[in-house]
């Protein structure tokens, strides 16, 4: 079964707002086995709505708009799509009554215009707004349907949760397919690497698997549609699995668990300590850190050295190394982390120093240049890195290295 959302508001297309119930219902969808081909989104404009009724008509069996159901001028969504199919609207008495007592409960009268969201369709049902003046409602017409729901996201949420989750139930029936999917995690490997390692496994059909890049990671995600979701996870576990024994711990969580949440798991479990030595990432590696609920059982402190004078007085970096090497430096990076394990007195210590930009790169040390240490009892490793993007993208993606770095020393 397919489905089309359709997002009406020419203020969705001057970027004044995001639209994120659009994104609410692509959650939900799959749930159903409802694929969702199509996301449109259009201006407070009749004849254009229209047209993108009818297209969204022509190709899913679904179709739900979002927005215009208020009692203005250009709130036409009802109007426009009962006349798209060719539906008569009547006045809902109890909906009239309960605009009436709204209204009259807030000590204002009520404006004729109003009663127009009142209206519902012939051949359909009317959806209860139980937070809003606008109800919502089903458009039933030659086995298809379109549901029309209010754009404040408080009272589209409630309306979807309550009226369109059972709808749905009941127009699927209960043979339908459910859609399961998994987002495998990855770090220390590009978007075309990793596509290129799981080869064929790209091209199958059911489960799919589709490479996203983001920043400092890639995700792979895996779906599948099956008669139950049992079933479904069944085939996406096979997937995971043979993707896994392919790329082994470049795979570092999966779905939510992000790098700091399985680093902090990782170094609870084995019951270490952590510091951080920070320069061009400002602190950003201890943020991600102490994000994680129950982090302080293993983070003990963190060093914000972004001067040289701190990392001399703070972490004890020598002045030679400094002024032989310079703070962007293998030399520099592992006497940084040397020192923050041994201030803090933890076992493992990580340092980053590099040159973040837009200014401040030399054709030696250009912008983006980027080394990190890691300090153990029995070993001091460091890595250089060369990161591209504005500051903000260097000093994430730095984070996220320093990170990775950390996870695969502890595995």
């Amino acid at each position: 079964m397919r489905a089309e959302v359709i997002s009406v508001g020419t203020e969705l297309l001057l970027g004044q707002i995001v639209d994120t119930d659009a994104a609410y219902l692509s959650r939900l969808l799959p749930q159903f086995g409802i694929d969702l081909h199509y996301r449109v989104t259009v201006g407070d404009n009749q004849a254009r709505l229209a047209d993108a009724i009818r297209t969204a008509l022509s190709r899913a069996d679904i179709v739900f708009t979002i927005g215009g159901l208020g009692p203005t001028a250009d709130d036409l969504t009802k109007e426009t799509v009962a006349e798209v199919v060719g539906d008569e609207m009547f006045l809902h008495e109890e909906s009239a009554e309960r605009l009436k007592a709204f209204f009259a409960a807030r000590g204002i009268e009520m404006p004729a215009a109003n009663l127009k969201q009142a209206l519902i369709p012939t051949r359909g049902r009317i959806l209860a707004n139980p937070l809003g003046t606008a109800p919502g409602a089903a458009f039933e017409n030659d086995g298809k349907v379109v549901i029309v729901l209010p754009g404040p996201p408080r009272e589209f949420t409630e309306m979807v949760d309550s009226q369109v989750v059972p709808y749905l139930r009941e127009f699927v029936g209960e043979t339908a397919e459910v859609i399961r999917s998994r987002v495998l995690r990855l770090a220390g490997i590009g978007e075309s690497s990793a596509a290129e390692k799981v080869g064929d496994l790209l091209d199958g059909s059911n489960p799919t698997v589709a490479p996203l890049a983001g920043a400092g990671e890639v995700h792979l995600r895996i779906t599948a549609k099956a008669a139950t979701a049992s079933q479904a996870e069944e085939m996406i576990d096979a997937t995971d699995a043979r993707i896994t024994a392919i790329l082994g711990n470049v795979i570092f969580g999966r779905d939510d668990e992000s790098l700091e949440k399985v680093v902090v798991r990782m170094l609870i479990e084995r019951h270490l300590t952590l510091a951080t030595a920070e320069s061009c990432t400002g602190g950003l590696i201890g943020n991600r850190i102490t994000d994680i609920p129950g982090s302080s059982e293993t983070y003990q402190a963190g060093f914000v050295t972004y001067a040289n004078q701190a990392k001399k007085e703070i972490l004890g970096v020598d002045e030679q190394l400094l002024s032989e090497y310079g703070a962007v430096s293998e030399q520099v990076a592992r006497a940084m982390a040397e020192g923050a394990r041994r201030v803090s007195g933890v076992d493992i210590a990580i340092s980053v120093t590099g040159i973040a930009g837009p200014t401040g790169g030399t054709d030696a040390k250009p912008v983006g240049l980027v080394w990190m240490a890691l300090a153990a009892a029995d070993e001091t490793i460091a890595f250089e890195h060369r990161f591209s993007g504005n500051r903000m993208d260097i000093k994430l993606r730095a984070s996220q290295a320093a990170l990775n770095m950390l996870r695969l020393h502890l595995a």
